[in-house]
């Protein structure tokens, strides 16, 4: 994995399946934060710091695109990876895929951007916070 990617291991839990024992869509979209956290914590930067220094990453738009279920005690793969940052704005993009056989169950892109979190004013992270921003590039 380069700099800016970032693969996550996860196992999904009963509770996060449906009726026909596969996991529930709104669950990817909650996968693909957990692994920016997980990014940001493996880069020496984990989101509670971020926030006490007050910055905060709102997620502007979110797409996934559901290619083959992911069942209850089934392992997968979550790579995340950087494809654009300006010191402004974030866009990662996620592939999903089965731990054992390697095909890709789910893919998907966010977008995000920095903001202060007293006012929600924008932030230019290569200015206000380089080390932070430097986890990005």
């Amino acid at each position: 994995m380069g700099k800016t990617s970032f693969e996550y291991e996860r196992t999904p839990f009963y509770y996060e399946t449906d009726k026909m024992g596969i996991v529930h869509h709104s669950n990817y979209i909650r996968w693909f934060e957990e692994v920016r956290v997980a990014y940001m914590a493996d880069r020496g930067y984990p989101y509670a710091r971020m926030e006490s220094e007050g910055v905060m990453i709102p997620v502007l738009a979110v797409d996934c695109k559901y290619k083959i279920p992911v069942k209850f005690d089934q392992t997968v793969l979550i790579t995340g990876k950087i494809d654009h940052f300006d010191g402004l704005r974030l866009n990662v993009s996620y592939e999903i895929r089965d731990k054992a056989s390697g095909k890709v169950c789910v893919t998907g892109h966010s977008e995000h951007c920095f903001v202060n979190s007293s006012n929600f004013r924008p932030v230019r992270l290569n200015k206000t916070h380089p080390e932070m921003a430097e986890i990005f590039m």
